[in-house]
């Protein structure tokens, strides 16, 4: 993949998305598409932002018993995404499930921690250990099941891609040098995530809030 970077265009507006992907598609390798813009625009806007012409990321977190995601999975055939995620946690059989039911061109991969949680929450939530060993735990379920690879912070992509060594490796959560971390708690510099080995970096805010998202873009496609 000559760009890594994928937008994550997590805006509630279709036109105002259209004309951020067109500033700053020279600068971007894909754009990702999440739960807000695909419950706000449907299929409808999926198609629209896929006539830019880059590879489109799903990012619907699919985790419902099997039958149900991969006939969900079917359900996406449609618009042709370049990777879709699913979480980890809906277990071996869900994953398995989903794989299968994916279009031939399609990259799964599981969803593992989420990088606005540290060990504080996971520990709310009934697991106990670090952020690193949930990680590697559930990257291990999704290996076993035949997913292409995992979303994990760039905090554990480097300790991951040592184990799975042709892995495909999703980073969000990722801040520029001196940028703001947001409501993200587990962050790195997209630089450091690519030098850990993530295959794709996930940009959002630091790009689509920018005063000049070209110029955002361009700046961090610089460091890379």
């Amino acid at each position: 993949m000559s760009n890594p970077v994928y937008l994550a265009l997590d805006v509630p507006q279709l036109e105002p998305a259209k004309a951020l992907v067109e500033k700053v598609k020279a600068h971007i390798g894909g754009v990702k598409l999440g739960l807000e813009f695909f419950c706000a625009h449907g299929a409808h806007g999926v198609h629209e932002i896929a006539h830019c012409g880059l590879p489109i990321f799903l990012d619907l977190k699919f985790h419902d018993i099997p039958n149900t995601v991969a006939a969900a999975m079917q359900a996406i055939h449609v618009y042709e995404p370049a990777i879709v995620t699913v979480h980890a946690a809906g277990g071996r059989a869900m994953m398995e499930d989903a794989k299968a039911a994916a279009a031939a061109g399609t990259k799964v991969v599981a969803v593992t921690m989420l990088t606005s949680l540290d060990a504080n929450d996971l520990t709310a939530t009934g697991v106990y250990g670090s952020a690193e060993t949930q990680v590697m735990r559930l990257a291990e379920l999704a290996h076993a099941a035949g997913l292409d690879g995992i979303v994990c912070s760039g905090q554990e992509v480097g300790m991951v891609r040592k184990a799975w060594k042709d892995g495909f490796f999703v980073v969000p959560g990722l801040r520029p040098a001196g940028g703001g971390t947001g409501d993200q708690k587990r962050v790195v510099t997209p630089r450091a995530a690519r030098d850990n080995g993530a295959s794709v970096l996930v940009i959002g805010r630091p790009i689509a809030r920018a005063d000049d998202p070209e110029a955002a873009a361009r700046a961090i496609e610089a460091t890379l």
